[in-house]
């Protein structure tokens, strides 16, 4: 189970590098961290396509790498 797990961590830890480094940054140079906090906050950006995809592969290679982490955790105590 143990082997598992880790196996599957490691699958995880890899799909969650590879899809945050093909998505696309929202905005270059200081101005746009500054003026790219209020698109966000007010949605004016819809991901569609692609970058839809690669947001949802990237939620689901997060929430993986937790949960497979905590029960790693747990199964050592």
């Amino acid at each position: 189970m143990k082997t598992f797990l880790m196996v599957l961590l490691t699958i995880a830890s890899l799909v969650l590098i590879a899809s945050i480094l093909l998505q696309s940054g929202n905005s270059a140079g200081l101005s746009g961290s500054i003026g790219g906090g209020a698109e966000q906050l007010f949605g004016k950006k819809k991901s569609r396509g692609y970058e839809a995809i690669l947001n949802k592969i990237t939620t689901a290679g997060a929430v993986v790498f937790i949960l497979c982490s905590l029960v790693l955790v747990a199964i050592e105590e």
